[in-house]
């Protein structure tokens, strides 16, 4: 079972509760345990701070993913970890990228969960793993593959 906890820190249209919990819930069916995770939907200005904090980059990025690092005997809830999503930056790349706003909000929140899971994207056999899964989840959510342009 997932628990989340979604967090609105900007009045900027996002998707609704039901929508983040589908996109996660198929994410995270794999983890055999139930999962609880917390999603903030930020604005740019947020978005930045958090990731010149953490990554030392001067800018928003789409998704940041914290995962959870308690020790298992000293919390005994089945916490995974955080997305901050930076509105703006999800809404800019779909219209950049010519992608439907609902099927970019769908993988951004997927390969955030994915990064909660361990997976990552740091060598191109890492990659590759990651990207597979992501297109295999969006597919069974009947959107369209998110690396079809990439690979043209």
């Amino acid at each position: 079972m997932l628990e989340l906890d979604l967090q609105l820190a900007t009045n900027t249209p996002a998707p609704n509760k039901e929508q983040f919990h589908k996109w996660c819930s198929i994410a995270l069916r794999q983890r055999i345990a139930s999962s609880e995770l917390t999603i903030r939907l930020v604005d740019e200005l947020e978005g930045r701070a958090l990731n010149q904090t953490w990554r030392q980059k001067n800018y928003a990025t789409n998704v940041l993913s914290f995962p959870a690092e308690v020790p298992a005997e000293l919390l005994d809830i089945p916490l995974l970890g955080d997305l901050v999503i930076c509105i703006e930056v999800v809404i800019r790349e779909a219209k950049a990228q010519d992608k439907e706003l609902e099927a970019h909000w769908a993988h951004i929140v997927i390969h955030g969960c994915l990064h909660l899971l361990g997976y990552d994207h740091i060598n191109d056999d890492e990659a590759r793993e990651m990207e597979a899964l992501e297109q295999k989840l969006l597919a069974e959510l009947d959107y369209p593959d998110p690396y079809t342009d990439d690979k043209a």
